[in-house]
């Protein structure tokens, strides 16, 4: 398993899974995702996934992203922790805003 504050301030690309615009599945056709959202191929995180990232100031769907990981979402009540991956810098406060859409369903805090 992955330290993922090991992680920041490093460059990593995300595979996206889900595109700005896709909706999250059938069986939540209003679920939109408002950023593009992936992960980093040959990782391991806490849930024994992939380790998960968003992507923040990119206005289009993408398939792949190459940015700088500058902040960690830490799931307090869940051991699936999401990277956020930008090339441009944001505030705690704005990285909360762009990623309520799913993470108002945990606990978490912002790692720097």
């Amino acid at each position: 398993m992955e330290d993922v504050k090991d992680y920041i301030g490093k460059t990593v690309t995300v595979k996206i899974e889900r595109k700005l615009g896709d909706k999250h599945s059938d069986e939540y056709p209003k679920h939109i995702y408002p950023l593009n959202y992936g992960y980093i191929p040959g990782t391991i995180s806490g849930d024994g996934e992939e380790l998960d990232a968003y992507v923040i100031g990119v206005f289009e769907p993408v398939e792949e992203y190459t940015g700088k990981v500058i902040a960690i979402i830490h799931r307090i009540d869940n051991n699936d922790d999401k990277l956020i991956v930008s090339n441009k810098e944001y505030t705690d406060e704005q990285i909360v805003a762009l990623t309520e859409f799913q993470e108002r369903f945990f606990k978490s805090e912002i790692i720097r």
